[in-house]
């Protein structure tokens, strides 16, 4: 990948899209087309710890915290948006747009604070192939110690290996387990006037851990891992592009048509991701709420919410479960461990992507694979999760916010972004986003060091 800017004048030739693309006629695979790096963030935003925060919820509060589904989308799709244009715009990702906008002493504030998320992405995924392996022990396949260790080496050596078109190939496919929790929430009997009731937030509360799981909610739908993880994407996709030669071109060095359609393209895919992510998200709060909820069931993990499910909704609920959070398990270490480690290679001013060799970016590399093989051996020495994702989280809550400030920041700078910079709805939202964020991370530390006292 080649770090710098281009400042190559437009060639209109090279903006010409594909043939398959400029003859194709049916919408739907146009539709298909144009699904990649919004759908797989939005998928891997529902890691096995974000199935164990919404199972969670419904199982504690039963529909009494649907209310964060309404209004977690219109602030994922303003952040998820914003995260696309800035990479569309500028052809560069959110680390060295970070470089480029910011004076060294800053940049290296924010290098540490980068740092604290490599830790906090390695203790989650260390808990995501946790879960990957419970959920094969509850297929009846093996020890979930072995699953964990067997799914720790082969997303590294895949990751290693694989090529960029290969590696979105495979993500694309893992996003379809996740449809298997729409399918759960038809089985479960739910109420649906209380939901519309929940969702309206008539059973709001006030209690110090009612809020504190709701803080957890929204932490794991507006996670600073998505934030990197979708301009690296974009980046690799649109180097992959026709004439593209391997240097992302931005939308000002094409022409008003083709950057027009790119900017639009981007928005499907990502408005798309962010609601797939929403739909898994109120699927399992429902679906719990009317099953664990109902019968007050307590659960912690994903392992238990599945186990939990079988005797109440039947065992193809509870394998169901099971498979959903596997297969997003597989989707979103590589996500976790590849978000962190693109950004900190980009601020270093070092190479980094799929498609270079681990001899062109030994950074990028290194950090995904220290990241990954040290969550693989916690995965297979740490028998409970917990603890790795309580401090997981509040990195992930002091982080949300101060990231979201430096997008705001890149977001409106004229220089970067030209005309695409933010415009009056995406700043408010965007500044929404960042007030409930901030105010969420310190209530999440303070409720968390003190225990909700």
């Amino acid at each position: 990948m080649v770090t710098g800017t281009s400042t190559a004048p437009r060639d209109h030739d090279d903006d010409r899209p594909a043939p398959d693309a400029a003859h194709a006629r049916n919408p739907v695979l146009r539709f298909l087309k144009v699904l990649g790096p919004g759908l797989v963030t939005g998928a891997a935003d529902d890691d096995p710890s974000g199935v164990a925060t919404y199972a969670q919820a419904g199982a504690t509060y039963g529909y009494g915290m649907l209310w964060t589904v309404p209004v977690a989308l219109p602030l994922m799709l303003a952040v998820q948006e914003m995260c696309d244009r800035m990479a569309l715009a500028s052809g560069d990702s959110l680390g060295k747009l970070i470089r480029r906008k910011f004076t060294r002493g800053w940049r290296i504030a924010i290098g540490v604070l980068l740092a604290a998320l490599l830790v906090a992405n390695c203790l989650n995924l260390s808990a995501d192939l946790m879960a990957v392996g419970q959920g094969m022990e509850l297929l009846h396949a093996g020890p979930a110690a072995l699953w964990s260790a067997i799914a720790g080496i082969g997303i590294v050596v895949t990751l290693t290996f694989g090529s960029y078109a290969w590696i979105r190939r495979i993500f694309k496919w893992l996003c379809l387990t996740l449809l298997i929790y729409v399918g759960v929430l038809f089985v479960s009997h739910v109420k649906w006037p209380e939901v519309v009731a929940g969702m309206l937030g008539l059973h709001l509360q006030f209690t110090p851990a009612y809020l504190g799981l709701a803080v957890g909610v929204f932490g794991t739908s507006i996670s600073p891992y998505m934030f990197f993880w979708q301009s690296q994407e974009r980046i690799e996709e649109m180097e992959e592009e026709p004439h593209a030669h391997g240097k992302a071109k931005s939308l000002p060095e094409r022409s008003a048509a083709l950057a027009k359609r790119r900017q639009i393209g981007g928005r499907v895919d990502v408005f798309t991701g962010m609601a797939f992510s929403v739909l898994v998200m109120f699927s399992i709060m429902a679906a719990t709420a009317a099953t664990l909820g109902a019968h007050h069931k307590t659960v912690v993990n994903a392992a238990d919410a599945a186990k939990a499910l079988e005797p109440i909704a039947g065992t193809y609920a509870g394998i169901f479960f099971a498979i959903g959070f596997i297969g997003s398990g597989m989707l979103a270490v590589p996500v976790l461990a590849a978000s962190g480690a693109s950004g900190m290679a980009a601020l270093l001013g070092k190479e980094w992507g799929f498609d270079d060799s681990p001899r062109k970016a030994p950074v990028f590399y290194g950090l995904l694979g220290v990241g990954i093989v040290a969550g693989t051996v916690l995965a297979i020495f740490v028998n409970n999760p917990i603890q790795l994702l309580v401090l997981s989280a509040v990195v992930n809550g002091i982080a949300a916010g101060p990231f979201l400030i430096i997008m705001m920041l890149i977001a409106r700078d004229r220089r970067i972004m030209h005309r695409y910079r933010n415009r009056f709805l995406s700043q408010t939202l965007g500044w929404i986003a960042t007030g409930i964020m901030c105010v969420g991370g310190v209530y999440g530390v303070w409720f968390t060091a003190t225990g909700g006292g």
